[in-house]
């Protein structure tokens, strides 16, 4: 007599993978203050859930889209409608999103929009230096700002609110392993260049070459800066150049500086 056939059970990982796939389905995310809200309210990649308002910024989004019925509440209670962060500068406006998705790292750096440019991140945690880069990066037209699933920040109200915007139209994209995205960009025909502070060449100097070649520039946390694997797979380390030897700049401002110098070769 045969014996009925057993399920297979399923790894370990593909549990673990599956349930992390059900866990993004259902995340959402609350986007607060005026210009963060009316930017994804007319975005039309943007699925929105709820969104909460007083009636004077109400007054100030203007015109809703379809399909969007504001819950208007007072503002004297408006902090008990909605779970935002205390002290969030909401300005009386809140929204429930999904979060956005960008696709697949090789169709940004092949076909995305602008020029063949990126910023990588590694390790760069604080969501307002987020917002702030990817504000850079939609100025200097990059085609993406990208950084690891781990070790980031993710989409969250303060790096929408602080990118003022550019969270709607410029891609932030979080990937599995930074090193092996670098190498992926590679294969592509991207010179990855590391900004680091003890690195032999400045900036300026390693871009005059590269006129015409699509880009990568990578910048690493405060402090601990790039971690060794993402060192050796850059194919350039460059610095910035400053006038003083105490010189330093934040990982924000050190974009806008590296995306002004690429963008002018």
């Amino acid at each position: 007599m045969s014996q009925p056939d057993r399920k297979a059970k399923k790894p370990t990982w593909v549990i673990d993978k599956e349930r992390a796939k059900r866990a993004a389905a259902a995340e959402t995310v609350w986007l607060f203050g005026l210009h963060a809200v009316r930017d994804a309210l007319v975005n039309p990649n943007r699925e929105k859930l709820r969104l909460v308002v007083t009636q004077n910024a109400l007054d100030r989004l203007g015109e809703l889209p379809e399909g969007v019925t504001p819950e208007i509440v007072d503002a004297r209670v408006f902090d008990k409608n909605v779970p935002l962060p205390p002290e969030s500068v909401h300005q009386g406006a809140a929204l429930e999103v999904k979060p956005l998705k960008w696709g697949r790292l090789e169709d940004l750096a092949l076909e995305g929009a602008g020029r063949p440019l990126l910023v990588a991140l590694d390790r760069v945690t604080d969501p307002h230096n987020i917002g702030a880069i990817l504000r850079s990066a939609e100025v200097f037209g990059a085609r993406a700002v990208i950084a690891p699933q781990r070790h980031s920040a993710p989409e969250t109200g303060a790096l929408a609110k602080t990118a003022s915007g550019a969270l709607e139209r410029q891609p932030y994209l979080r990937i599995g392993n930074l090193a092996d995205a670098l190498i992926e960009l590679q294969a592509m025909g991207y010179i990855v260049i590391g900004l680091d502070g003890t690195a032999t060449e400045d900036l300026p100097d390693v871009l005059d070459g590269l006129k015409g070649r699509p880009l990568c520039i990578v910048l690493g946390a405060e402090g601990p800066g790039l971690r060794e694997r993402t060192l050796e797979t850059c194919n350039k380390l460059a610095r910035i150049p400053f006038a003083a030897d105490f010189g330093s700049l934040n990982v924000s401002n050190a974009a806008a500086i590296a995306l002004y110098a690429a963008s002018r070769i």
